[in-house]
């Protein structure tokens, strides 16, 4: 159970900040680079809620709460030792991995194949999950960089892999089912 009765605590001032293990680290650490990137992604999708409707709109909702699960996830360091915790660890699992493809799949199955890359835009929708898309892009390279120097859940890299790929066909479906996409025309200005 979290209990936020205070929202400034002032243990961080000197510019370190506290694992969910307990351990202190520098805020510009990779570790904490990884989860402020999954956050900061968090907040983007909040925006592009405020255009979605019904089953996108819940579908956004778990993501979520998704995303608050991987951020616990890479919060908390040296996945070996997650039995010693004394608790159930908080990791992203293979479902819900499975359930952004089955989400992807048939989302996909409504679109006409791509024969040009799109540029983000299009609706309100569109343009805000377009810009969940590079946000989700940015917190895989942060996972996959903090993974050469420490252990990372593979299923939170792949969640974030396979959420990049949800947002930009959920792009394609909120224009239009891919009728409105804003196509690129390579050279069009030279």
């Amino acid at each position: 159970m979290v209990v936020l009765n205070r929202i400034y605590t002032r243990t961080g001032d000197a510019g370190e900040t506290a694992l969910s293990n307990g351990a202190r680290v520098a805020k510009h650490s990779p570790r904490v680079a990884a989860y402020g990137n999954v956050d900061e992604l968090n907040a983007t999708v909040g925006l592009a809620r405020l255009h979605a409707q019904d089953d996108v709109q819940a579908a956004l909702s778990l993501i979520q709460n998704d995303l608050f699960d991987l951020g616990a996830d890479l919060a908390r360091p040296d996945m070996e030792r997650d039995d010693e915790a004394g608790y159930p660890v908080l990791r992203i699992i293979e479902s819900q991995v499975t359930r952004l493809e089955t989400e992807i799949d048939a989302m996909n199955a409504k679109l006409e194949p791509l024969r040009s890359f799109i540029l983000p835009g299009g609706t309100a929708l569109a343009a805000n999950l377009h810009l969940c898309r590079t946000v989700a892009r940015r917190a895989e390279r942060g996972a996959v960089e903090l993974a050469t120097t420490e252990s990372v859940n593979e299923w939170a890299v792949k969640y974030l892999n396979r959420l990049s790929d949800w947002f930009f066909v959920a792009a394609r479906i909120a224009n239009n089912d891919g009728q409105d996409d804003v196509l690129w025309i390579p050279g069009a200005n030279r």
